[in-house]
This record gives structure tokens, sequence and C-alpha cells, in this order.
């Protein structure tokens, strides 16, 4: 410690220690400042601009991938509403895009640059190049270039293309050209070209896929996170990430078919194998979210089809078929409708607004206190068939067009088709038919003026 002193004080009371003359122009006071452009070339300026974007905008780098990343998120939302509409109906295309749109987890994750999100992007992506069942599209070598893109982005990505990939195989005629020239030239290409990069920036060879799959699964480090049971995405993981589209998934599982089979088991194998890790994230089940959501949207699709005729109104849908009469109707020959329906079923010329003859049958209140008194409505349903032959004794009397409840039809058919009456519309009322009120609305009629529905 005597010596370490000493040569302290040796040091300090030296001369003041001279700076050596610094070569660089930035220091120099003996030249004249110069501008950039004569002394400094293109390319020179194009580095000093990067390093610029790189120092003084830091917000830029943080906001920059963040667009980046949303935008890609967009794109694949537009590519699964294209994906969806080759393999399915249009409405069932359009209720999908309108729940990918309204995830609450799409929302926080999508512009997040995380992972996982950039390996839902690419699992969508390259369902667009897969063939699924029932689909015009055929298997592309494109999507293995994705799908090999995503397990370099996240190892993990090839747990939900495990069933993808295996139905690939078993479908296709020529299994080893398959294997042989498409996935292990690709799936090297892309693990090839992964270690090179990585290698570069590491200063070392170093396989990157393998230390996440060490780290992760082999060591389980990542417990150290926290950790869940086995059970976690099925009762907490997925029906949170799903929110408010649970019960339509469930709904829409309950309405697949063949054909939506591999897209079901992808979603229950990558959630069963997740649950096999003790470690557990929301963020990890995002990239089948895109799956769940078809069958939301197949969900939506049947309750719109079903919601139809629940909510539909058949009188004033009737009314609207019947106005079409209006054109057709002339001083010569205009139409003759007559209502065989209860008392105030249909809302008659309020809805029309053309000079139609119109039959309905009456039943306005005994204002006489004759106590045998019985309306029209309820004399012609005690006997159909003997009102109508009475009413219309001849084909000169016979109107153009009758509306009946459905449940009257089999009672009259023998009138209708003595008459040569022909359905030419009939039109959704109600699930709950009751005593003279049916579940349609039947529209016969003698001529062609009315559209069949």
């Amino acid at each position: 410690m005597e010596k370490i002193r000493e040569r302290f004080k040796q040091k300090s009371s030296c001369e003041s220690v001279r700076l050596r003359k610094r070569s660089s122009m930035l220091y120099s006071t003996d030249h004249k400042p110069q501008i950039l452009s004569e002394s400094l070339t293109l390319p020179e300026l194009l580095l000093i601009s990067i390093i610029l974007f790189s120092d003084g905008c830091l917000f830029l780098q943080v906001f920059v991938p963040r667009v980046f990343q949303a935008l890609l998120a967009a794109y694949a939302d537009v590519k699964l509403y294209n994906l969806v509409l080759r393999w399915e109906t249009p409405d069932v295309a359009r209720w999908t895009y309108f729940c990918q749109l309204c995830s609450w987890f799409t929302w926080f994750c999508s512009s997040r640059t995380l992972t996982d999100t950039m390996k839902a992007v690419l699992t969508t992506l390259a369902l667009c190049f897969y063939s699924l069942p029932g689909s015009k599209t055929h298997n592309s070598w494109k999507y293995l270039y994705l799908v090999s893109l995503a397990v370099v982005v996240r190892p993990t990505a090839l747990i939900a293309w495990l069933p993808l990939l295996f139905y690939h195989c078993c479908t296709e005629k020529n299994k080893l050209k398959l294997i042989t020239r498409r996935c292990f030239p690709i799936a090297a290409l892309a693990l090839g070209v992964s270690t090179l990069i990585d290698s570069v920036f590491y200063g070392k060879w170093i396989l990157v896929q393998w230390n996440f799959l060490k780290f992760n699964v082999l060591h389980n480090v990542a417990v150290f996170y926290g950790a869940h049971p086995w059970h976690w995405y099925f009762t907490q993981g997925l029906p949170v990430v799903l929110g408010p589209h649970l019960p339509l998934f469930l709904h829409g599982c309950s309405l697949a078919t063949k054909k939506h089979r591999i897209l079901l088991i992808t979603v229950l194998w990558t959630t069963a194998i997740y649950s096999l890790l003790a470690h557990k994230e929301f963020r990890f089940v995002y990239p089948v979210l895109p799956l769940c959501m078809i069958f939301s949207g197949m969900s939506l699709a049947k309750l719109q089809a079903w919601r139809k005729p629940a909510a539909a109104r058949g009188p004033l849908d009737v009314m609207h078929d019947l106005q079409q009469l209006c054109d057709v109707s002339d001083s010569q020959s205009s139409p003759e409708l007559l209502f065989l329906m209860p008392c105030h079923s249909t809302p008659l010329y309020s809805h029309l607004h053309c000079p139609l003859n119109l039959r309905f049958l009456e039943c306005p209140p005994d204002l006489t206190g004759n106590e045998e008194y019985v309306d029209e409505a309820d004399v012609f349903f005690s006997n159909p068939l003997h009102w109508l032959r009475t009413s219309f004794p001849s084909q000169s009397t016979l109107p153009s067009h009758i509306l009946l409840f459905d449940c009257l039809e089999k009672e009259i058919s023998s009138f209708l088709e003595e008459n040569r009456f022909a359905k030419k519309a009939e039109i959704f009322h109600t699930h709950y038919p009751e005593g003279r009120v049916g579940r349609n609305i039947l529209i016969y009629t003698r001529g062609s003026e009315l559209k069949t529905k």
C-alpha cells in the first residue's frame, strides 16, 4: 500500500500532462470549416443521416416498427377475409372479418412488436396459400416458406402447423416429392439463412432455435416468470383471449362439418400442447385466434340466417310483395285479392297506396245486441270450403290472388286445385304457429302477375 502511495505522489509532482494533438479535422483549429457536400461523398452523407436517425429520433425508432406491424396485421386481416370468402359463403367471410376487427385481443396485440404477433400474421398469410378441405386453393410452395419464416421468428409456430402439415402430407399423392423437394429444402434454406444472420451478429456460430428449445422446454427456465396449472389455457387463457366471442366460437364449433375439422383440431392441438408447459401467457395462443374467428363467423352467419325469419314481419313482407301488383293494375283488369286470414292480419291499403280490389274476412262488433251474432271470419273458419263455394259460385267471380296461412292450405286444397290456383310465394311469419295463425303466409294466384319468391 505504501508503494502505491509513493507512486501516486511521484505522478502528482510531475508536470501537467500534455494532451496529444488529434489528427481529426473535427478537432482541428488550423482548418476552416468546409461544406459537407464538398468534403463527403454521397454514401458518407447517407451514413451520417442514418446515424442521426438512430441517435436523435428515438421516437421514430419506437413508432415506425409498431406502425409497420399494425399495417402488416391489417393486411393479414384482409387476407383472412379473402381466405374465408374462397372457402365459405360471403356471409361467413363478412362475419369472420367483423369478428376479427372486433376482437379486443387483436386490438391489444396487432400493433405490438412481439414475436407472437408476427407469428400470428405469418400463420394467417400462410393459410391463404394452404389448400383447406373443400377450398379451391391448391397447395403452393409459398405457404411452406411462410411457415418456415414463422418458425424462424418463433419456433413454437411449428406446433400449430404440425396438424396442417400432416394433413397435407396425407392428402398429397406424391408424398416423397413433397418431403424431399419441398419441405426439407425450404426448411433447410430458412434455418441456414437464420443461422448465418444470427452467427454474424453474435460473433460466433450459434443456433438460436436450439437455444430457445433448450431454455424454454428442456431446462424449463421460463417457469421462473410464473407457472400455471395444466388446464389454464382451457379455463382462463383461451376464454379471456376470445372474450365475448367465446359463445360464438363454441356455437361455431357445434356447426363444424367435415371440412372444418382440420382447423378445429389445430386449435385444440395447439392449446393442448401449450398446456404441457408450466409457464403460460395469453399471447402464446394469439396465433390461433384468427382460426377461432372463423368459427365465430360461422356462428353469426347461422344466427343471421335464423334471425331473418325470426325477426321477419310476415304481414308487412306480404304487403311489400303485393306492391308490385300496383304496376300491372289498370282500369280494365285490376287484380282482385282475397285475404283468407284472421281479422287485422295485414295492414292492407295503408301499405299499398293503389286502387287494388281487396276483400278480407270481416269481424265487426255486434252493435244490435243480437246474442246469435257470428262475424264473417268465424263463419268462414267454421266451414272454409262451404264458404268459398258459396261466395264464388262461378269462375268469373273468382279473385286473381288468394292469401292464407299455411295451416289452412290442406283444408281448402281441393278448391284451389279445382280453380287452378298455383302457389307463387311463401313468406315466413312465426316460429310459433297457433290456432288460425300458421308458420308461413302463402300467396296463390291464377295469373302470373306475382313472381315466385
